[in-house]
């Protein structure tokens, strides 16, 4: 759960919905997977800066869990192009200090690829880690809920003692810190089931950029949108407070 209340110039957890590939390739008259494929390109550089800027966690929703109900065609190339964004990426992770972490419904995923997900999350451990990455994959915001409902249920907690700090502990991003800011580019404006327990008190950003599009400017036009907001958490009511 958030502790620190009021502005702070940057935030610590941004969490990105990557939106607008499909799109930016029908623009560019390319086929969908070239979207993807640039998509990746630009994840790439979304994690450079955001060790330069010293964001301490980057979470991306990559896959989400309806879109399994795409055609098999493209959930398979979008199984080939993740098995091969992990095996080129990894390196620069490690010469970053980057570590990984996925999250969702990996049991979906074939062994091969879960294998290469746990291989790379095991290769990025490190001492002096500048930025976890968290990568959604198969993942919704319900089943998460639903998940830790069954983890909690499977523990020896007392459901009287239960608060929303001990069960977000069970929840796919466990440990880390609620996110601070979530853009969504692509111009739609939802959150589509992305992070919603961990959202609560999350300020959003939406672009009409298309992911592929998507540029350090905008970046930090977001960053600096965010600096510019006031957070209080509903702890504090500016309804009769005179302006």
């Amino acid at each position: 759960m958030q502790e620190n209340i009021g502005n702070s110039s940057y935030p610590q957890h941004v969490a990105v919905i990557m939106d607008g590939n499909n799109r930016w390739a029908t623009k560019k008259k390319l086929p969908g997977i070239a979207g993807h494929q640039e998509g990746v390109r630009k994840a790439r550089e979304l994690v450079e800066i955001a060790v330069q800027k010293k964001i301490k966690i980057l979470t991306i929703f990559a896959f989400s869990s309806e879109n399994w109900d795409r055609s098999k065609e493209e959930v398979s190339l979008l199984m080939e192009l993740l098995a091969k964004a992990i095996e080129e990426e990894v390196p620069n992770l490690i010469k970053n200090s980057v570590e990984i972490k996925f999250v969702g419904d990996l049991d979906k995923f074939d062994a091969n690829l879960r294998s290469r997900m746990k291989d790379s999350e095991l290769r990025t451990k490190s001492k002096d880690k500048q930025l976890d990455l968290v990568v959604a994959v198969g993942y919704g915001g319900r089943w998460d809920i639903l998940e830790a409902v069954k983890k909690m249920n499977n523990s020896a907690t007392n459901i009287g003692e239960l608060t929303e700090e001990s069960f977000s502990k069970y929840l796919s991003l466990g440990e880390l810190k609620d996110p601070d800011l979530c853009i969504r580019t692509g111009g739609e404006i939802r959150i589509s089931n992305f992070l919603l327990w961990q959202s609560a008190y999350t300020e959003f950003y939406f672009t009409d950029s298309l992911w592929p599009d998507f540029s350090r400017k905008d970046f930090e036009a977001a960053l600096e949108e965010y600096s510019n907001r006031k957070r209080n958490f509903g702890n504090k009511s500016n309804f009769l407070e005179e302006t």
